[in-house]
C-alpha cells in the first residue's frame, strides 16, 4: 500500500516528466513543487526508490530520477480509480461460463517476481501462483468482444537469466463479490472462448470452485 504522501509525491515526479526517463530534481525543488522542506522531500524520495517505485542516480550536475514500471503501474491503477469515480456512464458487463482444469503455466508465471510486483502495483492485491480458468458460454464471447476497449491495463514484459518473458494485460472484475482479474498474455494459446483469472487467493477453495461449475464474471465498463 503505497501512502498518501508518497503518492503525491510519485505523481509530482511523473507530471515534472519522470515517466519519460531520468529527470534532473533535487530535494529542494522536488520540495518547491510540494510545498516540504528539502529534508522531508529527501525523506520522501529515499521511501519511494526503497518501495522501488522509483529509480535515483547521481550525475556531475546533480541527482536524477525517473519512475520504475512499478511506479507508473501505481499512477495507472489510481488513474484507473478515478475514471470509475467521475465517469457518468458505468455499465456492467457479465461474462458467464464454466470452470474448467488449465494446463498448469499459470502457476509457474504467478510464481515468478517480476509479475507479482506489477500485478500487486498494478491490481492492489498479491496474485495467488494460479489462475482459475474458464471456459465461456457462447454469448459471453461476442459480450467479451465489448469490453475489449475497457479499461484494461498493461503489464510490460521483461528479461531475466537471459530469457524474455511477454507483457500482459488484466482487466479488473469481481466473482461472487471477490476482488479479482481477467489476464491475457501477450503470448496467449487459449482459444476466445476460453479466459483465465487471478485473484489474491485460491479462488477454487475460497468459492468452492469445482470443474463444471458455472460461475459469473462481473465486469464494470467505465
Amino acid at each position: 500500500m503505497v501512502e498518501p504522501e508518497d503518492l503525491q509525491s510519485l505523481k509530482t515526479i511523473a507530471l515534472l516528466g519522470g515517466c519519460q526517463g531520468p529527470i534532473w530534481l533535487s530535494s529542494q525543488s522536488l520540495g518547491n513543487e510540494l510545498g516540504i522542506s528539502p529534508q522531508t522531500a529527501s525523506r520522501r524520495l529515499i521511501a519511494l526508490e526503497r518501495e522501488r517505485l522509483i529509480a535515483r542516480s547521481m550525475r556531475p550536475d546533480g541527482q536524477y530520477v525517473a519512475l520504475t514500471p512499478r511506479g507508473e503501474q501505481v499512477l495507472r491503477r489510481e488513474y484507473a480509480d478515478y475514471v470509475r469515480i467521475f465517469n457518468q456512464e458505468r455499465r456492467q458487463y457479465t461474462l458467464t461460463g464454466t470452470v474448467i482444469s488449465g494446463l498448469g503455466e499459470g502457476r509457474y508465471y504467478m510464481s515468478l517476481p517480476y509479475y507479482r510486483e506489477q500485478f500487486s502495483a498494478s491490481l492492489g492485491f498479491e496474485p495467488f501462483p494460479g489462475t482459475l480458468n474458464v471456459r465461456l458460454d457462447p454469448p459471453s464471447i461476442q459480450v467479451r468482444k465489448h469490453v475489449e476497449n475497457a479499461g484494461w491495463i498493461e503489464i510490460p514484459g521483461f528479461t531475466a537469466d537471459d530469457r524474455t518473458f511477454g507483457g500482459a494485460r488484466v482487466l479488473p472484475c469481481r466473482i461472487q463479490g471477490q476482488k479479482c482479474a481477467i489476464v491475457v498474455p501477450s503470448r496467449t494459446h487459449y482459444p476466445e472462448d476460453i479466459i483465465e483469472i487471478i485473484a489474491g487467493c485460491e479462488l477454487r477453495k475460497a468459492l468452492n470452485l469445482n470443474d463444471n461449475d458455472k460461475i459469473e464474471v462481473e465486469i464494470t465498463h467505465d
